[in-house]
């Protein structure tokens, strides 16, 4: 059975979740204001509403708290919609809902008979009722997530290990690179074209789309990893930068898929980095071995 607390670790609780409800209340409100969609506005709206009377209850518990609105988070949260998209946005605010509940079970013994039953609802809104509403709100860009990711995970781990082992045949750095971008070309309409015969077996969105977002991440990926190369002429301060440019696309891409897919992010972060890092070192000892034994040194 879950502990009761102190009155004083109880009304601080109850501050906390007045001003967390508050919050969450003026985000979602500034999110509908600047939604131009009909069922979005109309979903983000709801969800304000909620929040709004999770926060009158916890006024009756704190009525001396005060609270404002945190004008840089709702900045910041508008800014992420604008970049990453509403379902993102939506999926990333709705992380930290656990904790939320975790706290009020925290409490739940001490909420009064008669105030249970909307305690007992409000619980039941942060378990279901976001999610029930971001249902509705998907937009076309989640549905071609996979394809981006799918262009540009292929992308690293390919024109990576190209580049390592070019290094072993080529020792201009240039040239290294610049295999690199070839092979990226041609792998960018091959891999498109496998998505578009992809997206054609059932796929709900369009198969040109599909085609040209796979195809366009993995040729954006391949000049990326390609710079470091123009850039230098040392090969392993080329290789290793690149390598990072690799990493950091990676984790990027992929924290955003996980967001949207409540996948772990580490664990599939982790599975990309060791295939790339793996391939890499692989390829580049292969590029050595075939230069050496082919007396290759251009």
């Amino acid at each position: 059975m879950q502990q009761s607390l102190a009155p004083e670790q109880f009304r601080m609780v109850a501050e906390s979740s007045l001003r967390d409800e508050y919050t969450d209340c003026m985000v979602y409100q500034a999110l509908s204001n600047h939604e131009r969609k009909q069922q979005f506005k109309d979903a983000l709206k709801t969800l304000a509403e909620t929040e709004r009377a999770h926060y009158e209850f916890w006024k009756a518990y704190a009525p001396e708290a005060k609270v404002s609105v945190n004008r840089l988070r709702v900045s910041l949260v508008l800014l992420v919609r604008l970049l990453l998209g509403l379902t993102f946005t939506m999926k990333f605010l709705e992380r930290h809902e656990e904790d939320v509940i975790r706290k009020y079970e925290q409490v739940a013994e001490q909420i009064p008979s008669h105030d249970r039953p909307r305690f007992d609802s409000m619980v039941k809104d942060e378990r279901e009722h976001e999610n029930y509403l971001i249902g509705g709100i998907q937009e076309g860009r989640v549905k071609y997530m996979s394809f981006i990711v799918l262009g540009l995970a292929d992308a690293v781990v390919e024109v990576a290990g190209i580049h390592a082992g070019s290094l072993g045949i080529y020792k201009k750095t240039e040239l290294a690179g610049l295999a690199g971008v070839i092979a990226g070309m041609a792998a960018s309409i091959a891999m498109a074209t496998a998505a578009f015969a992809q997206a054609k077996q059932g796929f709900e969105g369009s198969a040109q789309k599909s085609a040209v977002y796979t195809g366009v991440s993995y040729m954006i990926t391949a000049f990326l990893l390609a710079t470091p190369y123009f850039l230098t002429k040392n090969q392993p301060v080329a290789l290793a930068s690149s390598l990072i440019v690799g990493m950091v696309l990676v984790a990027l891409i992929t924290y955003y898929d996980t967001v949207i897919s409540n996948r772990v992010f580490t664990r599939q972060f982790g599975e990309i980095a060791a295939v790339i890092l793996a391939a890499s070192v692989a390829l580049y000892i292969v590029g050595n071995l075939i230069g050496g034994f082919l007396g290759i040194s251009i």
